[in-house]
C-alpha cells in the first residue's frame, strides 16, 4: 500500500519560514514527479511546486509564479522523502499544504498525502 505523509505544518508569523516533509511508503518513487499542492478555505487546490526525473540523468523544478524565490522542492530519495522549504512566508500563503505523486514525466497525480495546515500571521 503506497501512503504519502507530510509533516512540517504549523504557525508561524509573516517572513518567517517552515519547512515540509513528505515521506512516501510502500514502494520507491525515485523516477515518480513529485509535486506540493495547497487549498486554502474557500479556494480551489492548487499547484505550488514540482520536481521531475528528466532524461534519467538529472531532476528539474518547477514553481507556482506565486511562491518562485520564497519556496523550494527538493527530494532525498535515500529517505523516500520530498521537502518543501518555505521561506519569507505571507498571510496569503496560509493553506493545507499535500503532497502528490505522479508516474514518471507526466502530471497526473495518483498519490496524495493527507495534508498539514500551514498559517501564516500578519
Amino acid at each position: 500500500q503506497v501512503t504519502l505523509v507530510e509533516s512540517g505544518g504549523g504557525s508561524v508569523q509573516a517572513g518567517g519560514s517552515l519547512r515540509l516533509s513528505c515521506a512516501a511508503s510502500g514502494r520507491t518513487f525515485r523516477q515518480n514527479t513529485m509535486g506540493w499542492f495547497r487549498q486554502a478555505p474557500g479556494k480551489e487546490r492548487e499547484f505550488v511546486a514540482a520536481i521531475r526525473w528528466r532524461n534519467g540523468i538529472t531532476y528539474y523544478t518547477d514553481y507556482a509564479d506565486s511562491v518562485k524565490g520564497r519556496f523550494t522542492i527538493s527530494r532525498d530519495n535515500t529517505k523516500n522523502t520530498v521537502y518543501l522549504q518555505m521561506n519569507s512566508l505571507k498571510p496569503e500563503d496560509t493553506a493545507v499544504y499535500y503532497c502528490a505523486a505522479a508516474a514518471p514525466g507526466t502530471d497526473q497525480y495518483d498519490y496524495w498525502g493527507q495534508g498539514t495546515q500551514v498559517t501564516v500571521s500578519s
